[in-house]
């Protein structure tokens, strides 16, 4: 049974919404598990509640979402950021990855534009892989190398559940937004579990507004760089971090962040 799990607050159901449509529409077996961080009414028949006061318990909620649908009998895990419409083919190619390699997979997202009038078409979303990452043209794979595995996302990826035991899931001292995916990626590698990039399983990047640097986060990411730092020897987020330092929020070297006062 493949199960698809999404984190969801009450901010985001609009997005969530049209997820569901695809998903319905493209994987229809799949079984879809919402793991709700706030107070967001939701009809739906999986549905696992976590909350945290003051931050949104990223790392805690996947964690939740996977026990739950490993107990409900899932073979194949595919986590799918609330913002992203599944492709056509997205599910049956992780799920056929996940069982022939048995690897922590990876699929390519699109960053879409503002939806037109009357939303996005889901037979309409053409593919344009976000460069940050290795792009898998049609339905190439490949394994990735060592330094690849920082380039993981949480937005969409799928393990099986041995190997997300194995990994043994995401580090929950981290608290809020960023790093918590890098980690992930990191803690897979130290865990000897190969990685896949996966063409032809594509995510759409439903389009909303955001700050880059992401101003709203600053406490967290600087928090949860530093424990990056202590866990690996090696920052994390460091085109935000160096966009802080250069806007004079903090001071950042090779050993140590300072959060700088207000100007």
């Amino acid at each position: 049974m493949i199960a698809v799990v999404t984190l969801t607050t009450r901010e985001r159901l609009a997005h969530l919404a049209r997820q569901r449509e695809a998903l319905q529409r493209w994987a229809p077996h799949a079984r879809h598990l919402l793991v709700v961080m706030d107070d967001a009414d939701i009809d739906h028949p999986w549905v696992v509640r976590v909350s945290e006061s003051g931050r949104l318990p990223l790392a805690l909620a996947r964690n939740r979402g996977a026990a739950e649908a490993i107990e409900r009998g899932a073979d194949v895990l595919v986590f799918l950021d609330v913002d992203c419409i599944p492709g056509s083919d997205m599910v049956g190619r992780y799920a056929d990855a996940v069982v022939r390699h048995d690897a922590l997979t990876c699929g390519m997202v699109t960053y879409l534009p503002p939806a037109p009038p009357g939303g996005y078409r889901l037979d309409a979303l053409t593919a344009d892989p976000h460069p940050a990452r290795p792009a898998m043209a049609g339905e190439a794979q490949a394994y990735a190398s060592d330094d690849e595995y920082r380039l993981v996302w949480a937005l969409a990826f799928a393990p099986s559940p041995g190997r997300w035991r194995q990994i043994g899931g995401f580090c929950e001292d981290y608290r809020g937004y960023g790093g918590e995916g890098t980690d992930f990626g990191v803690r897979a590698r130290a865990a000897g579990v190969p990685m896949l990039w996966l063409g032809g399983a594509d995510a759409y990047h439903q389009h909303h507004p955001v700050t880059d640097p992401p101003w709203q986060h600053l406490g967290d990411i600087v928090r949860n760089a530093r424990l990056f730092h202590s866990r690996w020897g090696v920052w994390p987020m460091d085109g935000w971090l160096r966009a802080f330092a250069d806007a004079g929020a903090i001071r950042w070297t090779d050993d140590e962040i300072v959060l700088l006062p207000a100007r």
